[in-house]
C-alpha cells in the first residue's frame, strides 16, 4: 500500500490521502510492464492518492456494467489503469493496468471486482 502525503500552503490545510490498494493481479500487470512505461503509471497512480477524481468514469462498456469504475491513461494513452474509489474508506483500489486490446481491460475490471 502506498500513502503521499502533500500540503497546501496557501490554505494550511493538509489535504485528503487515499490509501491505494493493488488487486494481486493488478501487480502482476504491473510487473509485466517494462521499466520506462512502468515509471508512467506509477507517476500516474501516484497522483490518485491525493486527486481521485482525476479518472474519467466508466459506466457501460459493450454489455460490461463498469459503474463506480476510473479509468485513468499512461504513456500516451496506451495503457490504461482501471480503479475504483470507496469514499467512505478513503481507498483507492486498483484492479486493471494494461492495453485496452478490444475490451479486455474492462472485462477484467469487471471480473477482478465480482
Amino acid at each position: 500500500m502506498l500513502i503521499l502525503s502533500r500540503f497546501y500552503p496557501s490554505t494550511g490545510l493538509e489535504e485528503m490521502n487515499y490509501k491505494l490498494k493493488f488487486h494481486p493481479d493488478a501487480l502482476k500487470d504491473l510487473q509485466e510492464l517494462d521499466h520506462r512505461v512502468k515509471l508512467l503509471v506509477l507517476k500516474q497512480i501516484n497522483k490518485l492518492s491525493t486527486k481521485p477524481e482525476l479518472g474519467q468514469s466508466l459506466g457501460q462498456k459493450h454489455g460490461i456494467d463498469l459503474s463506480g469504475y476510473k479509468k485513468l491513461y499512461a504513456d500516451k494513452k496506451r495503457i490504461r489503469i482501471i480503479y475504483k474509489t470507496i469514499h467512505d474508506m478513503v481507498l483507492i483500489k486498483i484492479l486493471v493496468i494494461g492495453k485496452r486490446e478490444g475490451l479486455k481491460v474492462y472485462k477484467k475490471a469487471g471480473d477482478r471486482d465480482g
